[in-house]
């Protein structure tokens, strides 16, 4: 058996069944299975995700068929700060620097042009991939860890309510999941307000937590600035 099989058994046996929340072992757990291609549960702000590492294709893959998400529908991600999320992008346009300045870390995906060589999968059908940094110290820890953004799909069956505990999730998809990171109940509610941007402004692609008010009123302050 090779190192690289000896160590999938060990993330396998020994995170399985680990519910730590912020624990720093547990969390390193999380991100070594993230690099072999596993899946993840993790707390956001908002509701539980399913985390995968967007560049593993089977990651990917398995992610779609344990969700039963359509393949092609496009699936955000959690940055570990501004520069790593936009760092996915070819261009960014000022409005969306503007917003990530002014609401993240916050429940605001911003879509931008996604860079030649991301994902297919990833990628809508305009060219754009959403991405946020979000305010929970595990999302962004587990960001930070793998190099790169992390997938933030909800912690749900397609169709399903999006989970609030880390029983909800475990209920969806059981030992599917290698590694379950236990934040308590989360204070659900609205998602994260997901915008566009195009050559007139901004546009709220699905309303959430962030109002589409309170983003007109931080576009219009920095302009006065």
């Amino acid at each position: 058996m090779g190192a690289a099989q000896l160590e999938r058994n060990f993330v396998l046996s020994d995170a399985i069944n680990k519910a730590a929340g912020n624990d720093s072992r547990a969390i390193g757990d999380a991100i070594r299975a993230l690099r072999l291609g596993e899946l993840v549960v993790y707390p956001t702000e908002t509701f539980y995700a399913l985390g995968a590492d967007p560049f593993s294709q089977a990651a990917l893959a398995r992610l779609f068929e344990l969700k039963g998400r359509e393949a092609g529908k496009a699936v955000a991600l959690i940055a570990a700060d501004m520069a790593s999320a936009f760092s996915l992008a070819c261009d960014i346009p000022a409005a969306a620097s503007r917003l990530a300045e002014a609401f993240w870390p916050g429940p605001l995906t911003v879509v931008v042009r996604a860079r030649a060589g991301f994902p297919a999968s990833l990628i809508g059908p305009d060219g754009g991939i959403g991405v946020r940094v979000s305010p929970h110290p595990t999302a962004r820890a587990l960001a930070e860890g793998l190099g790169h953004p992390v997938t933030a799909t909800s912690a749900n069956l397609s169709g399903r309510p999006a989970a609030v505990t880390i029983g909800e999730a475990r209920a969806a998809f059981g030992e599917k999941v290698k590694v379950y990171l236990d934040g308590g109940k989360l204070a659900g509610g609205a998602p994260s307000t997901l915008v566009g941007f195009d050559a007139g402004g901004f546009r709220v692609i699905r309303a959430g937590a962030i109002s589409e008010r309170e983003i007109a009123a931080a576009l219009r302050m920095e302009g006065r600035e």
